[in-house]
């Protein structure tokens, strides 16, 4: 009572012509003006202290108590006595320490006209909420007639407003409008139903009715809202096939990168993950394979790889490369040769690689330096799984698996007369094609990583590359491939003294392709390039930033700074 400090205040409260209460923030009154006595008929000296609900009988005071934001308004009933009372913090020090209620009376009527008119906004106000809501809205009263229904309805059932207001719910029951009434379901059980509709228009519809109740317990209207789920169950339809279907995937991808860890086989980009899909669905099936592409592209690591992941995984793998073996001993060597075949043949005979590879695969590797004499042979055996041993009067079966590499084109050779066509043919009933490096290259920093982990473990060293120097390797062409990258890797892990690879370790022809023709550039991009190559070349032969300046003809601080900026590596 004492911090409000309002008896200073009283004979200015008494000369306001409105009555002024001042509370607490407890609820106790603590001033009381004299237009306050007059309005209530309550004498000053009887109401100081006392609590402000038993002064202003209605009041709601636990509302202003609470009310946390500015001037709140309401109106009071009591007995003959008709007033608005306004509530309005009082603070001290920044906090809230009570409210000062003003009241003002006025007659019956005035009161009854600003509630209409209040009440009036208040209407027009829900009816803009009802009005503006995504969901449909579908009033009734307590009878079940159609009071009001909002566009959103109109929009979802595809009906008018015009055609329904004022419409009984068994009416447009019995008409087909909906399967059934949630109104008719919510005055019967009195209590709130959910359905799904189907309407006449075909959609699904998730209606949910609420019935609202008077002072006795009786239903007055039902408020029904409804939302279109027809859109909703097609998007979950779509939502499940798709989840499937990334499952189906996922299981896949996860398998196929597993099997790929297994062959250290790095496929991270596009093609190369297209690429193992379509090994993996051939070493299910015993077929003949021709895998093409450039030197060093990994042709045997794939066909390896087809190989584990068959059904002749623990059955011989024999590699025969068509192009190291003398064009005297192919033939003995692939088909084998029996006693005193030829001069220098063995007494007891010899199986071939064929045999060798019976029950297991055989892999013809370079078959585009495959004499033609023995394309035809080869042809035999692939075709009828049958070989002659060389000396060999009889055939021999076979029950092998073929897959042939080389990095020639054989449809050009075939052109040329240079490989026999019907080989060609029956070599590549499925084809499997190993892009080039520069055209995967997001499979290049994998490779880096994997062959530094790799040589750093053999050669008992820790060794890392810059990020320039990752990008020069990234940006070179790499006509070598694979195997040219893991010679390069091994070559910096073992040549280069310090423990982190910089661009300037790179031999040169990878800095040279590494960057674009100047006419192929911008000017500014000219002139950096051109910067830093300078830098990069003066900095490999000197010592210093202070050399590099007078070599270049510039201050040591430009230097310096363009050094920095092209994130190469400062001497001082």
């Amino acid at each position: 009572m004492a911090s409000l400090h309002f008896s200073c205040l009283e004979t200015a409260m008494d000369a306001i012509d409105i009555g002024m209460i001042a509370i607490d923030s407890e609820g106790e009154i603590a001033a009381f003006n004299n237009t306050a006595e007059k309005i209530l008929e309550i004498p000053r000296e009887n109401v100081l202290g006392t609590n402000g609900r038993e002064i202003i009988p209605g009041i709601q005071l636990e509302k202003i108590l609470k009310c946390e934001g500015g001037i709140m308004t309401e109106h009071v009933h009591a007995e003959q006595a008709f007033f608005a009372v306004k509530s309005v913090p009082i603070r001290k020090d920044g906090q809230r320490n009570g409210f000062l209620l003003l009241l003002q009376q006025g007659s019956k009527e005035e009161t009854i006209v600003e509630e209409l008119v209040q009440t009036k906004l208040l209407n027009e106000e829900l009816k803009k909420i009802i009005e503006y809501s995504y969901d449909g809205f579908w009033i009734t009263d307590g009878q079940g007639y159609t009071i009001m229904v909002n566009s959103a309805y109109e929009r979802i059932s595809g009906a008018k407003a015009e055609d329904l207001e004022g419409r009984h719910m068994k009416e447009l029951e019995e008409e087909g409008f909906c399967s059934e009434s949630v109104t008719l379901k919510v005055l019967e059980q009195k209590e709130p139903v959910t359905l799904i509709h189907e309407l006449y228009s075909g959609k699904q519809v998730l209606v949910t009715g609420n019935p609202v109740f008077d002072d006795h317990g009786n239903i007055t209207k039902v408020v029904t809202n409804a939302r279109d789920i027809s859109e909703l169950i097609e998007l979950k339809e779509k939502l499940e096939k798709t989840q499937a279907l990334t499952h189906h995937y996922e299981k896949q991808m996860s398998e196929i990168q597993r099997k790929c860890g297994e062959h250290e086989i790095i496929a991270k980009s596009h093609e190369m993950i297209t690429l193992m899909n379509q090994a993996a669905r051939l070493a299910e099936f015993d077929s003949t394979v021709l895998i093409t592409g450039e030197t060093g592209v990994g042709k045997e690591v794939i066909a390896r790889f087809i190989q584990k992941n068959g059904n002749r995984k623990d059955k011989p793998f024999v590699k025969v490369d068509c192009g190291a073996i003398p064009e005297n001993l192919l033939e003995s060597e692939l088909f084998g040769h029996e006693a005193g075949a030829f001069t220098g043949a063995l007494n007891t005979g010899k199986p071939g690689k064929f045999e060798v590879a019976d029950g297991g695969t055989i892999l013809l590797d370079e078959i585009g330096e495959l004499p033609k004499d023995l394309q035809v042979k080869i042809l035999r055996a692939i075709q009828d799984f049958e070989l002659t041993r060389v000396g060999a009067v009889t055939q021999r079966k076979l029950d092998v698996q073929v897959i042939a590499c080389t990095n020639r084109n054989l449809e050009e050779m075939v052109a040329k007369g240079e490989f026999r066509e019907d080989l060609y043919y029956r070599l590549s009933v499925v084809p499997l094609h190993i892009p080039p490096l520069r055209e995967r290259k997001d499979d290049i920093p994998f490779l880096i990583r994997h062959f530094v982990r790799h040589y750093n473990k053999r050669y008992d060293v820790n060794k890392g590359f810059s990020g320039s120097a990752m990008e020069g390797i990234v940006s070179y062409s790499w006509p070598g491939n694979v195997r040219e990258v893991e010679n390069l890797i091994e070559r910096l892990i073992i040549m280069t003294p310090h423990n982190t690879v910089e661009y300037s370790d790179l031999p040169a022809q990878l800095k040279r392709k590494g960057e674009k023709n100047l006419n192929e550039m911008s000017m500014p991009e000219a002139v950096s390039t051109l910067e830093k190559r300078m830098l990069r070349e003066a900095a490999e032969e000197l010592d210093s930033t202070r050399e590099i300046a007078q070599k270049l003809g510039v201050s040591q601080s430009t230097v310096v700074r363009k050094m920095n900026r092209y994130g190469l590596g400062v001497n001082e």
